[in-house]
């Protein structure tokens, strides 16, 4: 029985590893984190790129997007978070539970910091070119 016990706890090892390898984030703080268009943004020319919450981070922290581009922001982490503009009306997400989205776009070029509301140590910056 040992043997199988052995053989299961290298299996959560195997799979735990797995699971933190998958998460990434890695990055520079200045990549843009692209997502493949769909056939509806490819026609229409709207591109969208993605921000991921995940360890109390923004991921990447910093993105750059074209005047009037897509950016869904994605809460990975179990406590519920924010992306809310410092300026206080540019966006906001509103409260993102784990596994929630809102995709926000910005028309104004500009640099945009942002915040979680509820964890006010992180923070992001949205470029909008």
């Amino acid at each position: 029985m040992k043997p199988r016990h052995s053989m299961s706890s290298l299996a959560v090892i195997a799979g735990t590893a797995l699971l933190f390898a998958g998460c990434g984030g890695g990055g520079s703080p200045s990549a843009s984190a692209n997502a493949s268009r769909s056939p509806s943004q490819a026609a229409s020319g709207v591109s969208s790129s993605a921000v991921k919450i995940s360890n109390f981070k923004f991921a990447p922290a910093s993105v750059s997007v074209k005047q009037g581009a897509r950016v869904t922001v994605t809460n990975h982490d179990s406590a519920a978070h924010t992306a809310t503009a410092d300026d206080g009306h540019s966006f906001d997400t509103g409260t993102l539970s784990q596994g929630a989205s809102k995709t926000i776009s910005v028309s104004k070029p500009g640099s945009y910091s942002y915040h979680c509301s509820i964890h006010p140590f992180m923070h992001g910056t949205l470029v909008v070119r």
